[in-house]
């Protein structure tokens, strides 16, 4: 191994780390990036939550002008579990085949990105440039479990407002194709339980305005809803999912016994907001279908995550044109797309910070979460050029 990139050597040694749930190491990770810090030359910072929470690391370039808003490059440690039978070697080895695909469970999900930043950050400070403004890069635990431990007690602290954050960075996709992904918004989760009660009795009987009833009026009209957004994919579904609202019906419970009449009948759905739909609206179509289905029907939101509006890629964005010209300069063909999961990035448009997910993997397999999950070298090593120029350009950003 004496011929690889110390870059690459050191990516593999994160990815070494486990960091995956139920257990994840995190102690290991931050160990990791203290190191780092200190190699590179920057401030190392943690905050630690009061439990159930858990922690935030940052680490600190500062700029020559520290009043200016900073950037905010972030990622999370965690990674999904595996099912290690699927994979073709060891998901915590970062064995490298003599293609040079890195296979890990975290190359895509979101190691990579997280090392990239330090990387990038390693070469600008190397050749002796010194930022405008402050650039954080910041880690965080618990992002596939929702980030209520992690991102979210870390935006709320007093510890996230010193940082003075005007714009982020955050994860993006692996793209198949020759463009890299861009997501400047994401749906929103909702999870509402139906409750519907009527009347009861002997199942010989044409009994009216039961549960049953009710409650087939309510999956219809949901379904037909379905349908209708499923309509406006066309041949782009698997690109234009961020843009439609998904429903589906996930559970339904009910009866006593198979000759009595249901007395009450839950039905659970599973919705994905788009952002191109109001809150307002969304709320409105739910209490419509519950309202025309009859009486005795009140709906809970288990979740209710906020209808957060799209982080705008307009001329008046600054933010936008410092990130899209510096694209522009390596030849980057964009594919903005509204994320049709959950990031972090949620959480600071939420707080009103602008953000962009994004991960420099173009003609890589989409495999977040998968079995055999990697990333190539020679695009990982890419993509700490293509950082290098983002940041750049992000700390030259007219304005306050």
């Amino acid at each position: 191994m004496d011929s690889e990139d110390p870059s690459v050597s050191r990516f593999r040694e994160f990815l070494r780390i486990k960091s995956v749930h139920p257990n994840p190491d995190y102690a290991g990770c931050i160990a990791f990036i203290q190191r780092q810090a200190q190699e590179i030359g920057l401030e190392f910072h943690q905050v630690n939550f009061d439990p159930p929470a858990e922690f935030a690391v940052w680490v600190t370039w500062r700029g020559t002008e520290p009043s200016l808003k900073s950037i905010m490059l972030n990622s999370h440690l965690d990674v999904v579990p595996v099912d290690e039978s699927k994979w073709d070697f060891d998901p915590f080895s970062a064995h490298k085949a003599s293609d040079g695909n890195i296979y890990a469970r975290g190359t895509q999900d979101m190691k990579s990105v997280g090392i990239q930043y330090l990387e990038a950050i390693r070469k600008l400070m190397a050749s002796g440039l010194k930022p405008r403004r402050t650039i954080h890069v910041t880690f965080v635990p618990d992002e596939e479990l929702g980030g209520t431990k992690g991102m979210v007690p870390f935006v709320k602290s007093p510890e996230f407002q010193r940082l003075n954050v005007g714009f982020g960075l955050d994860e993006g996709g692996a793209c198949p194709a020759n463009s890299f992904l861009l997501f400047n918004a994401e749906r929103a989760l909702w999870q509402i339980r139906i409750t519907v009660k009527g009347n009861t009795g002997h199942a010989l009987h044409f009994i009216e305005n039961t549960a049953a009833e009710k409650s087939r009026k309510i999956i219809n009209a949901f379904h037909t809803f379905r349908e209708e957004e499923k309509g406006k994919l066309g041949d782009l579904a698997a690109i234009n999912l961020g843009n439609v609202t998904t429903v589906n019906m996930t559970m339904i419970q009910g009866g006593v016994q198979p000759n009595v009449i249901a007395p009450e009948i839950v039905i659970t759905f599973d919705l994905r907001i788009t952002p191109k739909w109001s809150q307002i609206e969304a709320e409105d179509f739910i209490k419509k279908v519950c309202t025309d289905a009859g009486d005795e029907i009140s709906c809970e939101y288990i979740l209710k995550g906020p209808v957060i509006p799209e982080t705008p890629m307009t001329p008046e964005n600054k933010w936008w044109t410092s990130f899209k010209s510096a694209c522009d300069s390596e030849g980057i063909e964009l594919l903005p797309l509204i994320c049709p999961g959950a990031t972090d990035a949620r959480f600071l448009r939420e707080v009103g910070i602008p953000a962009f997910g994004f991960s420099p993997m173009n003609n890589t397999p989409i495999l977040l979460h998968d079995n055999n999950e990697f990333v190539n070298e020679n695009v990982y090593l890419k993509g700490i050029k293509i950082y290098e120029k983002i940041i750049q350009r992000l700390w030259m950003t007219e304005g306050e």
